[in-house]
């Protein structure tokens, strides 16, 4: 399909078009060609789709975690959830629900708040590559869970088998004692300190580590809800943010935010970021920590995956039910029916009519069919019916 969006708000307010063939973009601030679908979007937002930098898609289906402490360090919260699934028979039914269906519901939670691309910290399992997946997922990464769970034998093997041009992921420092504070000095005795390293959460990274993880060319993702509900603090990024090392991540709703656009509500607040920082903190600088040179920004050639929001929303105080279109590759997977329904979208195409917080909305057909065949529900997600074939 072959599209011109004309009238586009770009960063900085300025108006001007984008020319999408297939799945790329093809040209910025042309006339349509004579077959283009136009899409007119009346000083509307266009973004580059989001990027959610850490994400533990499987998680988010599960019953929140409500704590009334903080915790010292990371362990002590993953075994009091352990625990939860002996003793809570809720938690543990949820957690029972098929693995594909779960992943589902994390990919579907990404999509409705514009998020087109996760980087999701667990093996790539194989539905997490499949077509049919609400959104794109990283393939080309190396990961480690942690130093406590892992061990540090297994934590260097992991290092030293990810290929230099991967992002090599890893949690560490999450916590507010000591143990949490050593980790980075223990992973840069073990070699896991390189331009390709990416620390989760960083929490007791002080000046010093923070500046030597500039030094070796890594990056933090840095998940603020997760940080402040489980230790009620969380990582020092100013720095970090000046030197473009840091990426925005959500970790999992059972112990953050509800989605990437409540994250970076936080981070505008915790940071002091203003809306250019925050929308490179999911767009440019998440693609260039996640080595991912093909989307992150609005440039000819780069995928279209794209991100239209109301020409007022600002995504430090922006909420799902604004997102206006969610386009993939090329492609429309979610949005208001104004401009879903005016792509060209091939004939066997389907879209099902929904609502979102209460707003009705455009998702996806085939996407839909297997969210109405699931066990569990995104919370806020009405699902009604198929409206027919697009045209």
């Amino acid at each position: 399909m072959n599209l011109t969006f004309i009238n586009a708000q770009f960063r900085g307010g300025r108006i001007g078009s984008l020319r999408v063939r297939g799945a790329r973009i093809a040209a910025l601030d042309v006339e349509p060609a004579p077959a283009d679908a136009v899409i007119d979007l009346q000083g509307d937002r266009l973004l580059p789709g989001l990027i959610n930098a850490h994400d533990h898609l499987q998680l988010n289906s599960l019953p929140d975690h409500e704590t009334p402490k903080f915790y010292q360090h990371a362990r002590d919260w993953i075994a009091e959830v352990d625990g939860r699934r002996r003793t809570d028979p809720q938690f543990a039914a949820r957690a029972s629900v098929a693995r594909d269906e779960r992943l589902l519901f994390g990919g579907v939670k990404n999509l409705l708040s514009g998020v087109t691309t996760v980087a999701h910290h667990d093996p790539l399992y194989p539905f997490l590559t499949d077509a049919g997946f609400p959104v794109a997922v990283v393939r080309d990464y190396g990961w480690s869970h942690s130093l406590y769970i892992d061990g540090e034998r297994s934590v260097a093997e992991s290092y030293r088998a990810t290929p230099s041009a991967w992002p090599w992921i890893v949690h560490a420092a999450e916590g507010q004692n000591d143990e949490a504070a050593a980790e980075f000095d223990r992973l840069d005795a073990l070699g896991c300190l390189g331009s390709n390293t990416l620390l989760v959460h960083g929490i007791m990274l002080d000046q010093g580590r923070r500046a030597r993880l500039v030094a070796a060319g890594g990056g933090l993702i840095w998940c603020p809800s997760s940080n402040m509900r489980l230790f009620g603090k969380t990582a020092q990024v100013a720095d970090l943010v000046s030197n473009e090392r840091v990426a925005i991540g959500t970790d999992s709703r059972l112990s953050g935010s509800r989605d990437v656009l409540d994250e970076l509500r936080l981070a505008a607040t915790l940071g002091g970021l203003d809306e250019e920082t925050l929308e490179s903190l999911v767009t440019h600088s998440s693609a260039t920590l996640l080595s991912l040179p093909d989307r992150g920004a609005l440039r000819p050639g780069l995928r279209a995956d794209l991100l239209v929001l109301p020409a007022e929303a600002r995504l430090g105080d922006t909420t799902r039910s604004n997102v206006r279109l969610v386009m993939i590759d090329g492609l429309a997977r979610y949005g208001d029916a104004e401009y879903v329904m005016r792509m060209r979208a091939s004939a066997e195409t389907e879209w099902a009519q929904v609502e979102v917080d209460g707003v009705p909305k455009i998702l996806d057909g085939n996407l839909s069919k297997l969210l109405a065949g699931a066990s569990t529900t995104e919370p806020g997600l009405d699902l009604a019916h198929v409206t027919g074939r697009a045209a």
